[in-house]
């Protein structure tokens, strides 16, 4: 049975940080591209930031300077480093794993930045 399970969500200040970390069991993530969503209340989810298998991150406009997406294959897991937050980045957040048509979410981990 395949799991991802997002953890590190939080109330946080505008201009503070937070490290969002997904972990996987019944999938080696290293062979699949990763990625974090997010979505507010009243909008749709959009993509923050992808990663390859090989390792090419990809980051939405707004997100591009302040976050990291990263791999630590050993744990199994994909890192979103999240810098110099700002209130318009409160929103659930939510890991993906895709190849091949399989395309697999996480519950989702709630973040929320204060002005």
């Amino acid at each position: 049975q395949v799991q991802l399970v997002e953890s590190g969500g939080g109330l946080v200040q505008a201009g503070g940080s937070l490290r969002l970390s997904c972990a996987a069991s019944g999938i080696r993530l290293n062979f699949y591209a990763a990625a974090w969503y997010r979505q507010a209340p009243g909008n749709e989810r959009e993509l923050v930031a992808s990663i390859t298998s090989s390792g090419d991150p990809i980051y939405a406009d707004s997100v591009k300077g302040r976050f990291t997406i990263s791999r630590d294959n050993a744990k199994n897991t994909v890192n979103l480093q999240m810098n110099s937050l700002k209130p318009e980045d409160t929103a659930v957040y939510y890991c993906n794993a895709a190849r091949l048509g399989y395309n697999w979410w996480g519950q989702g981990t709630q973040v929320t930045v204060s002005s």
